[in-house]
């Protein structure tokens, strides 16, 4: 397995592995496939022009996973979008793709990275607590379904 962070060129890759996602598990992300399919080159190069990170893992060359992170604060990172194929779940491709963002944060010197978790999402949950990331007791409902909550969890750099 391999990790690439996408440039702006990459955005056919991240569209296909981003809706790939969105159809996979529409309830863990605060953005829907229908919104996203709807998406013109330009939106998808603007995605990845916009000062955060997309990273995708690949194993012989077929995307298995996404993550993509962006500054919600002057110096704090937000995971977004973390997806794993469901066929490569349990094979390292989280941690791989978590370590990815880490490095990026420290690489940049920032001081924490947060993300949200829905409730129920206990997987995703397993890894970030399993990655170091702790519960902040923040919550609030998914901007994609308000039904579902989630939850901040932060780790320090």
């Amino acid at each position: 397995m391999e990790t690439i962070r996408l440039t702006g060129d990459d955005w056919r890759l991240l569209r296909d592995v981003r809706l790939a996602a969105l159809a996979d598990a529409p309830h863990a992300y605060g953005s829907s496939l229908a919104v996203e399919e709807g998406f013109a080159e330009d939106d998808w190069r603007r995605r990845l022009a916009g000062g955060g990170l997309w990273v995708v893992a690949l194993v012989d060359g077929a995307p298995v996973g996404l993550v993509g992170a962006y500054l919600t604060e002057q110096d704090t990172p937000m995971i977004v979008s973390m997806w794993v194929r469901p066929g490569s779940r349990g094979l390292g491709v989280g941690d791989s793709l978590i370590t990815d963002v880490l490095r990026w944060a420290a690489e940049n010197r920032w001081s924490r990275v947060v993300l949200r978790v829905a409730d129920g999402n206990d997987a995703a949950r397993r890894l970030f607590l399993r990655q170091g990331f702790e519960p902040t007791g923040v919550r609030a409902p998914l901007e994609s379904d308000p039904g579902v909550a989630t939850e901040l969890l932060s780790r320090a750099i």
